[in-house]
């Protein structure tokens, strides 16, 4: 049975028919709320016992289980007895709500929101009418001012208001700005300090031939500002003053862009009529336009990521494994990055490469076979070299990029190459200490790329050594390698790219800097990671940088605490937490049964950060098996080779694990 979750609104749960589903009390709401919030990551159990209680019962605990159990009897009705529940799970310590993206109200309204980047005015109205009509009140209506509510229901209300105005615009840009002026003065009534909305009313008025009424909102808004604010009107603002009081020709609808738009409409048209029915080039032409568009940003990435599955699983649905290896090997978009952004999506195509790959058979389709095989060592990263391969899969993926990268060499084709190598970066991480490798890797994909006119690969390829120059603290070298991204990036139209060099110079500042400095400019690129779509990137990302910033420059605790969101690197970090809150025995208990760092760029961060809280609880055992890990890296700086945070060099950790052992 499938079950929608609601928070825009009165928090609630309806079954397939919306019928609504018991949710019992106060505490039991809560606790659901507390899951929806933390985006399907597991919510350890003293941290909801310590979110639902000021002063918890002795028997917290308990009640906590009680809540549980009552919640899931009552979202799974027909669960058999004793069979584990697939929505609310335990997981460790604690429960996560394992609920689809698309069945949170709040999670659909943020990912259409975020997913319109560049879309046309008819496109941004249909989904934002239809985006604003989930909402049935104000974000977790029945809680108060609860303080794990405070920055998600921020965040939501925040998004609905540019929601409204994204709405309102489309209005008026497709010439129905008499419809936009109820709702955006209702909008500057309510939320008066929004200068945008104030420009968008003005305009609306103005193109409904209401020059007088269009000054007079702007009379009211420059005096609101310097009334209440005491700040003058932004250059928009006053810049549409102007135009309205002279007339200007750029106040009519932009005639370039309707231009533009008949030019599209008709090509698209002769697109239709020349393809007719032909579903095999349609597809192929369509995975060409998603490999473009995910490089265009945050709602591109995710709307690429999305008909990209679509697209391979129709091709399957054809019947034809040819096609479907052009279809999966087409999108050949480089990735730096070593957790996958929708694992479940990254698995769906792993499989469907491995199948695909066994229809093709053994013989002939080479360029297929290694597009298809790297495909599986790209999307595979997280996966540990270790890990054996699924049932029935061919290889495991260093296997295969290892053979992608041998017929791409044996048919001399530059751009299968620079794909095959991307999947080899994917796969280097089988221990610690290999930055020197994946700094050879990313040398000859410059090479490759910049005598081919592989301008994105070119990209990656400096990205990795702007990485692996970290890793080695050689930041003059990192500096060139990031400026030359930036140059490309400038010159290709190539957003999504300043937010690694954005991040790469708050690590920089990290290591040179004061706390205050870099604490600032890790704050400055969390902000560029807003709406790029890369959730496996974001995801606890500042809050890490944060804990990394107190612990190498001290004079005080981190500004991030237990209430962060620490992502998919929780595990590792809470024990680190608990001794620096002089929670030893608890940091013990979490040592015990922590899983072993994922083998990706993160690798030996995570490995220094439980070096030190097993330090702290007197761990020798498990400071011996990290003595053993960050022993090959003794010679990098741990976490800089992410080109995101630094812990400082690996040799001061192993000093500091010896020195214990000792």
């Amino acid at each position: 049975m499938r079950v929608e979750f609601g928070v825009l609104g009165a928090v609630g749960a309806w079954d397939e028919e919306r019928t609504p589903l018991p949710l019992k009390g106060p505490r039991h709401r809560a606790v659901l709320t507390r899951l929806i919030v933390a985006r399907r990551q597991v919510v350890p159990v003293a941290r909801l016992v310590a979110d639902l209680w000021d002063e918890p019962p002795a028997n917290a605990v308990g009640a906590l289980r009680t809540f549980v159990g009552d919640l899931r009897r009552g979202l799974e009705p027909d669960r058999p007895p004793r069979t584990p529940s697939r929505l609310l799970v335990t997981e460790g310590a604690g429960y996560a709500l394992r609920a689809a993206r698309e069945d949170v109200d709040a999670w659909r309204f943020e990912e259409t929101v975020n997913a319109l980047g560049d879309a046309g005015p008819a496109r941004v109205l249909e989904r934002t009418t239809e985006a604003l009509a989930w909402w049935r009140g104000p974000a977790f209506a029945d809680f108060g001012d609860e303080r794990w509510l405070r920055s998600p229901r921020a965040r939501l209300t925040e998004l609905r208001l540019h929601a409204v105005e994204l709405r309102a615009g489309a209005l008026v840009a497709l010439g129905r700005p008499v419809e936009a002026v109820p709702e955006l003065d209702a909008h500057v009534t309510d939320h008066p300090w929004r200068e945008d909305a104030w420009r968008l009313l003005a305009l609306a008025l103005y193109r409904s031939s209401r020059q007088a009424d269009a000054l007079s909102v702007l009379r009211r808004a420059r005096a609101m500002l310097r009334e209440h604010l005491g700040v003058d009107p932004g250059p928009r603002l006053r810049r549409l003053e102007e135009d309205i009081l002279r007339q200007a020709d750029r106040l009519d609808p932009d005639a370039g862009t309707a231009a533009v738009d008949q030019v599209w409409a008709r090509a698209t048209a002769a697109y239709e009529g020349a393809l007719g029915s032909r579903a095999r080039t349609r597809l192929e032409s369509t995975v060409g336009l998603m490999r473009d568009l995910a490089v265009t940003g945050g709602g591109g990435l995710e709307a690429a990521r999305r008909h990209r599955v679509a697209a391979v699983a129709a091709a399957e649905q054809l019947g034809d494994p040819e096609l479907t290896a052009r279809v999966i090997g087409v999108y050949d978009v480089p990735a730096i990055w070593t957790r996958s952004d929708d694992p479940e999506q990254a698995r769906r195509l792993v499989a469907a490469a491995e199948r695909t790959l066994r229809s093709l058979g053994p013989a002939g389709q080479d360029a297929a076979r290694c597009r298809l095989l790297a495909t599986i060592a790209v999307e595979s990263r997280g996966t540990l070299p270790r890990d054996l391969p699924p049932s029935g899969a061919l290889a495991r993926p260093s296997q295969a990029a290892g053979q992608a990268e041998e017929i791409a060499r044996r048919l001399g084709d530059p751009s299968l190459l620079a794909f095959a190598l991307n999947g080899t970066f994917m796969q280097s991480f089988r221990r610690a200490g290999l930055a020197g490798r994946r700094d050879a890797i990313g040398a000859e994909i410059v090479a490759l790329a910049a005598a081919h006119g592989l301008v994105r690969y070119e990209v990656l390829g400096h990205l990795i050594r702007v990485q692996a120059r970290c890793a080695f603290g050689d930041l003059a070298a990192a500096d060139r390698h990031a400026i030359a991204v930036d140059g490309l990036a400038a010159r290709h139209d190539l957003p999504l790219v300043s937010v690694f060099t954005t991040w790469y110079r708050a690590l920089r500042t990290a290591s040179t800097g004061t706390r205050e400095a870099a604490e600032a400019a890790y704050e400055e690129a969390a902000a560029s990671l807003v709406g790029s779509g890369m959730p496996g990137l974001e995801a606890g990302l500042l809050p890490l940088a944060r804990l990394c910033v107190a612990l190498r420059h001290g004079g005080g605790p981190p500004r991030a605490t237990a209430d962060s969101d620490w992502g998919p690197y929780e595990p590792w970090v809470r024990p680190v937490l608990l001794t620096e809150s002089g929670l030893l025995d608890e940091a013990a208990e979490a040592l015990r049964t922590v899983p072993a760092p994922p083998r990706d760029l993160m690798f030996e961060a995570m490995w220094c950060l439980l070096a030190r809280a097993a330090i702290a609880t007197g761990d020798t055992g498990l400071l011996t098996k990290a003595h053993a890990q960050l022993a090959p890296a003794a010679a990098e700086v741990a976490g800089a080779g992410s080109g995101l945070i630094t812990l400082g060099p690996v040799t001061e950790h192993l000093t500091a694990i010896e020195s214990a052992l000792r």
